[in-house]
């Protein structure tokens, strides 16, 4: 389910006065929503056909800085425009928010109308063209973590960000008088975004102090994306409106544990499960073997699509169930891929390794990537670990973001799946985020060294 508005609905609804605002949103490179509000009755009058944003939306940072280093996009050039092309299949209503409806947009060019290579949302379409070239359909679920916090998003910055308080005072994996606590900002993160389309089926307390999770039904890699998108944003939301902040910095502290976002994935073939074959002792078909043994072969070369930031890679710790070796197991936990629903019809793996701060698109797209070119060149699958992955032999995850940028940099797959232009984009990307962190003096090194050095 994509959405739950038609062009006609809305038109009806701006008309009963029902809705009058509509955000035209894009998802940037970070995996957040960008755009405008519309008044309701000019959308509907003609502006649900395309409107305009600054190009710099796909060359910023999280601090909106304006980054040199942009061949897309830069000084020299002006910073002209891109066209936001709403997607009519994505327009739904938005219950936490008055009288307001939501749209998807795609970015296309300015002056030929075709798509951004380096849009997400054209990454990710692009390596499901191909799987659809070669008949299959990517399936695919998400599930989100991230903590609460007794004070406000303005109350904690602030403060500087210090003495973060979770809301609440004790491990509370599944833990149900814990969340009880929680239920006035759960109940209605459930709920809203069920009536805003999105199949949520529910959420638990997870692994640490004031640490939530919610689950949404499987679906197509781009409504999986989609629908990640618009509830991590409105997660956001709901906790503030609430009075809460909420965080999905993988690792805030560390002495917690850090906030994952798992990744389902699965191709189905003519409405079943390609991945599955009941002659097989674990169910996996060839196929799915081929595409495990791509995830596993790249999964070095596309870790910045999983791991972004500096602080991404804080998260990867022994005995905290985030990996810390790319290798597979069947349903253990400890693995960076773990062998799901093993001689069923719903067998499929799941990615480990991507933190609460992932960008779904992104993401998805690169696992897609990696597991076409298994398919492609039938890799073979090497035998599961058994037992404490965290002990055993295998390749490690990239330490940190330098390891996985130059990874990133010089990766034919990834450069061959989505071009060299795009790939150089993102380079820059981490490049920038780690000349930004390599100049800031941090409060470890002032308690370290201040008297001592």
């Amino acid at each position: 389910m994509a959405g739950n508005l038609t062009l006609d609905d809305l038109k009806k609804s701006v008309s009963a006065g029902e809705i009058d605002t509509v955000l035209a949103c894009i998802v940037d490179m970070q995996g957040r929503l960008m755009g405008k509000r519309f008044l309701a009755a000019h959308f509907v009058d003609g502006g649900y056909k395309e409107t305009h944003c600054c190009n710099y939306l796909l060359a910023t940072d999280l601090e909106m800085a304006t980054p040199d280093g942009f061949a897309s996009t830069n000084w020299e050039s002006g910073y002209g425009d891109y066209i936001m092309k709403p997607d009519l299949a994505t327009m739904r209503k938005v219950p936490w928010l008055d009288a307001t409806a939501m749209v998807l947009c795609d970015v296309l060019d300015h002056h030929h109308h075709q798509p951004i290579p380096h849009s997400p949302r054209a990454m990710l379409k692009k390596q499901l063209a191909r799987l659809e070239a070669m008949g299959f359909d990517a399936i695919m679920a998400t599930e989100l973590e991230f903590f609460i916090f007794e004070q406000s998003f303005d109350k904690i910055r602030k403060s500087g960000f210090r003495k973060l308080n979770p809301i609440s005072g004790y491990n509370e994996d599944y833990h149900i008088f814990q969340t009880t606590k929680e239920e006035h900002i759960m109940r209605p993160i459930r709920n809203h975004l069920y009536a805003a389309g999105i199949p949520v089926e529910g959420s638990k307390g997870e692994a640490e102090a004031g640490q939530e999770e919610l689950n949404i039904k499987y679906a197509g890699a781009l409504d999986t994306a989609d629908n990640h998108s618009i509830a991590k944003h409105a997660i956001k939301e709901i906790a503030w409106a609430q009075g809460h902040a909420v965080t999905f910095l993988p690792k805030w502290d560390h002495t917690k544990v850090g906030s994952s976002s798992h990744v389902h994935q699965s191709l189905w073939k003519d409405g079943s499960n390609a991945f599955f074959d009941e002659a097989d002792a674990l169910g996996m078909s060839g196929l799915m073997k081929n595409y495990m043994a791509g995830l596993l072969k790249y999964a070095p070369e596309f870790m910045y699509f999983l791991a972004p930031y500096v602080n991404s890679y804080k998260r990867f710790q022994k005995g905290t169930f985030a990996p810390t070796r790319t290798i597979w197991s069947v349903d253990n936990r400890t693995a960076g891929f773990r062998l799901c629903a093993a001689g069923s019809k719903s067998v499929r793996v799941e990615c480990r390794i991507p933190g609460s701060d992932m960008n779904p698109y992104l993401a998805m797209a690169a696992m897609l990537a990696a597991g076409i070119k298994g398919i492609e060149d039938a890799l073979p699958l090497s035998e599961p670990t058994v037992g404490d992955a965290y002990q055993g032999d295998g390749a490690e995850i990239p330490q940190n973001l330098r390891d996985a940028m130059a990874t990133l940099s010089s990766s034919a797959m990834l450069r061959e799946s989505f071009g060299d232009d795009v790939i150089t984009h993102y380079t820059r990307a981490a490049e920038w985020e780690l000349e930004e962190f390599d100049r800031v003096v941090t409060d470890w090194e002032i308690a370290r060294g201040f008297e001592r050095a």
